[in-house]
């Protein structure tokens, strides 16, 4: 079990790293999607506040480093450099499952180092649903990987479609909600349910926010298919599969709705890769965008220099975005209206 676990990581890292492992046909949807520009407007570009609040700890951007790996050397290493660009930045950073750390106290570190870097900043910690439901005092569990890592948050990773199709799988959910409804009252951190790249639909967000869930991290699909990581794990020619899921930008659209009854963070993933879909998002209803595989690509290639200068160049050309549209701020920004492109003509 161990060393299919370490291998099992290894083969996600390698594969989001080099795969070709994107969806094909269907993307995030937003652009379909375009800024209603507002030409007389009255807002300095210099005085433009990005600031805004995870949980009621303030940080500079409404950007997540999201949830990846650990578990092994190489994520050690990952998780090193990306939680010091992490608190750089002031933003939040989630480690990968913590699976291997039930498991498995050699690769505590890959997860602890993350906290030992990112000391000023909201850490995530992270367990699979799966994991989850199997779990015989998943409260006990849950309280330990917290403990692990200080966590300020704590997700919980819903990927029915990847355990589908993984060759060490476990598709069984069953008591999944009555289990986030026991972590949810026993433990007072706000938890957050998350897809893996196949969305969240309303119907879904509605009863995870029943059961005492905070915040709804969308992970639609147009970004990297778990479908096809794993399809190419098991060099299966399976293709139907590969593009199942609900585009972001639906799942933020619809999801949205619910706030008008309930109080939580909207979170945007699936496929961001700049700083026009970050903008769309948030107009879409995200409180927070969130990037996982461009940031991996971008820690890889340029180190941490690399992974702070990307997102601080995304939020620079957001301003710009937010002062072309009369927005001082992200709260009147948010108010804004995106246009359907197919409007336009």
């Amino acid at each position: 079990m161990k060393n299919n676990t370490i291998k099992r990581k290894q083969d996600h890292i390698n594969l989001c790293l080099n795969g070709d492992v994107t969806f094909k046909q269907k993307t995030n949807g937003f652009e379909c999607y375009d800024f209603e520009h507002y030409s007389i407007t009255e807002v300095d570009l210099d005085k433009i506040n990005l600031t805004t609040s995870f949980f009621k700890k303030k940080i500079s951007y409404p950007f997540l480093i999201s949830c990846m790996t650990g578990g092994t050397s190489e994520a050690e290493k990952l998780n090193e450099k990306l939680a010091i660009a992490a608190n750089n930045l002031n933003i939040p950073i989630g480690v990968g499952s913590q699976r291997q750390a039930l498991e498995d106290k050699s690769f505590h570190n890959s997860y602890k180092v993350v906290r030992k870097n990112a000391c000023n900043v909201p850490v995530l910690g992270n367990l699979g649903a799966a994991e989850l439901v199997k779990s015989r005092n998943a409260v006990n569990d849950v309280k330990k990987l917290i403990d692990l890592i200080e966590a300020d948050a704590f997700v919980i990773h819903i990927n029915p479609l990847q355990e589908l199709l993984q060759m060490e799988g476990d598709p069984h959910f069953r008591g999944l909600l009555k289990s986030i409804e026991r972590l949810t009252s026993k433990i007072k951190i706000p938890f957050i349910a998350k897809e893996v790249g196949s969305g969240i639909s309303k119907v879904c967000a509605k009863e995870l926010l029943n059961a005492g869930i905070k915040g709804i991290d969308v992970a639609g699909s147009g970004g990297t298919s778990w479908a096809a990581v794993e399809l190419i794990r098991n060099n299966s020619d399976e293709n139907y599969f590969r593009e199942w899921g609900l585009p972001t930008s639906y799942c933020l659209r619809t999801i949205n709705d619910l706030k008008k009854n309930h109080k939580f963070m909207l979170i945007s993933s699936g496929g961001i890769n700049n700083f026009d879909e970050i903008a769309k998002s948030l107009l879409l209803g995200a409180d927070i965008v969130g990037s996982a595989r461009k940031i991996l690509l971008e820690v890889n290639s340029n180190g941490v220099d690399g992974v702070i200068h990307l997102i601080t160049s995304w939020f620079e050309s957001i301003k710009k975005i937010m002062f072309l549209t009369g927005s001082k701020d992200l709260q009147s920004f948010k108010k804004k209206k995106l246009i359907r492109k197919s409007e336009l003509f």
